[in-house]
């Protein structure tokens, strides 16, 4: 996470694309050291790569255009996506006789916001790799132009994830967001429009993660610091005692949002209904009382950036108030040559309250996966893991913390699964039409992906 921001900056500038075959041979060779000393994966298996490599293979030969739509839980997803390409995907292609013309690669989309929090230097290491950014909250047309470009005329197929963010649940994928399918049914249009004949193909690629060990242990004691900084009585349990552990992790919720409730009702002046001093009494009052509390949050930020409320899910709001805040922040209205010492005390006022206001809907961010029933559904450690480190997360974003710094609680394991490829090309007679038809089409293919993806990982409902 970035430091606060005290001052108004130069707008954000596209960063084009610059593949180097050396950078990516350099990158190839740091992973697997990489894995071991910075992240928790102490193994990557994989599945069904077999369909992958023949993908390859029929796009090597100009056959196809192909899109990898993964799942994104994690920020270790695009590692375990580098793993499958670069080192499981050569071997099996080796050991079953179906050779490569070279080594595989991927293009790949990701977040213009990235770099502000990891660093101008990731930023010049994706544009090496040959990834392409996109501005998630806005229509971002030399974006959407250079990943549209790369799709069709790129040395490799194109990664992207359609969930658009992480939601820190191995077993739920977030609702997906239309721009993938989209992006393919573009590409059918200009392979056409070229004299072309590929095919065009989505392959949903499952991610799921596992610890190898049931960290229980760690998740009891990540709880004790949560209830020491929430000023929760701490209630000791057995290692392991699911039942007793989950009324804990729940009691803990309840008086997290009581506090937040209590935030938003004495500072903001904002009215919640449901909201008491006292816990949830059930699943449902504690997602009624939490989806009101995650509204208010987002109207709060909304309002000061003058934004129309309850337009959209809470992911299409949190992605218009990113761009707003980046639109009060990176000016490109101002001139430093020409600008007075009053207009550029004023534009940092306003970036420095942009960036107060955004805040809020970092909080939000977090929240939008949970259901309420994920870990009574399944009191897996897994699960129950994944639910405290996002109250982690939400904590530590109160007390003015990184939630980049997340604990380890103990060596996981991933599970990256081949799904079956979704033929675009197929479906083109129903994009045509109009725009109706084609929102139509653009919709049943992004629920067929959903579909897909939920099934390679068995997601919850």
């Amino acid at each position: 996470m970035s430091s606060p921001i005290r001052q108004a900056q130069p707008p954000l500038e596209f960063i084009p694309p610059t593949l180097n075959p050396t950078m990516v041979r350099g990158v190839q060779w740091l992973l697997s050291p990489y894995l071991r000393s910075r992240t928790a994966l102490r193994q990557i298996d994989t599945e069904n790569v077999e369909t992958l490599v023949d993908l390859y293979r029929q796009f090597q030969a100009g056959k196809i255009r192909l899109l990898l739509a993964f799942r994104h839980p994690s920020a270790d997803d695009p590692l375990c996506l580098a793993h499958l390409i670069w080192k499981v995907m050569p071997k099996v292609a080796k050991q079953r006789g179906m050779p490569l013309k070279h080594l595989p690669h991927a293009h790949f989309m990701y977040d213009r916001g990235i770099p502000l929090w990891a660093g101008e230097r990731m930023g010049w290491l994706y544009s090496q790799l040959g990834g392409t950014p996109i501005h998630r909250g806005k229509i971002d047309l030399v974006g959407l132009r250079s990943a549209r470009d790369l799709f069709v005329n790129g040395q490799y197929p194109l990664a992207a994830a359609p969930e658009g963010a992480t939601n820190g649940h191995s077993e739920v994928i977030s609702p997906l967001e239309p721009g993938i399918s989209q992006l393919a049914f573009w590409g059918v249009e200009d392979i056409q429009k070229a004299g072309r004949t590929e095919q065009v193909l989505i392959l949903p690629i499952g991610i799921k993660y596992h610890y190898i060990t049931p960290p229980w242990t760690a998740v009891e004691q990540l709880l004790s610091g949560l209830e020491r900084d929430i000023g929760v009585t701490s209630v000791t349990v057995a290692t392991g005692n699911e039942t007793e552990l989950y009324e804990r992790l729940y009691r803990l919720g309840g008086h997290l949002l009581v506090k937040m409730e209590e935030f938003y009702t004495r500072f903001y002046h904002r009215t919640l209904p449901d909201a008491t001093s006292e816990l949830p009494t059930s699943h449902e009052h504690l997602m009624t009382r939490l989806n009101a509390l995650l509204d208010v949050a987002l109207h709060v930020a909304e309002e000061y950036f003058g934004l129309q409320s309850k337009k959209g899910t809470f992911i299409d709001r949190c992605r218009r108030l990113e761009q707003a805040g980046w639109d009060y922040i990176y000016r490109d209205d101002l001139k430093p040559e020409t600008i007075s010492p009053i207009d550029r005390g004023l534009a940092d006022r306003v970036a420095e309250e942009a960036d107060l206001r955004v805040w809020h809907m970092r909080i939000v961010e977090s929240f939008v996966a949970v259901t309420g029933n994920y870990v009574r559904e399944k009191p897996s450690a897994e699960r129950f893991a994944e639910t405290a480190l996002l109250m982690w997360d939400m904590i530590a974003r109160i007390k003015g913390g990184s939630p980049f710094n997340r604990p380890r609680l103990g060596d996981q394991a991933a599970l990256v699964t081949i799904g079956k490829p979704l033929s675009v090309s197929d479906r083109w007679q129903s994009y045509q039409g109009g725009r109706r038809h084609a929102k139509q089409a653009v919709a049943e293919l992004t629920q067929a992906l959903q579909t897909e993806l939920e099934n390679l990982i068995g997601a919850s409902t």
